[in-house]
């Protein structure tokens, strides 16, 4: 199974990764630069994994 990331995925990662960024920041409210950071690898690993994951399911 050849998985394809195109232009369209890449703005949907963004996306999903911003407003999950956005979410937890909001929820967690982190004190340091290392809380933000965690928060930060955390939705871009999420939203990586939701568009192979649509990516894998679609195809």
């Amino acid at each position: 199974m050849r998985i394809h990331v195109e232009s369209a995925h890449l703005v949907a990662m963004i996306a999903i990764a911003l407003s999950t960024a956005l979410l937890l920041a909001i929820k967690f409210r982190p004190a340091t630069w290392r809380g933000v950071l965690v928060e930060a690898v955390i939705a871009n690993v999420g939203a990586i994994l939701a568009v192979l994951a649509f990516e894998v399911l679609t195809a």
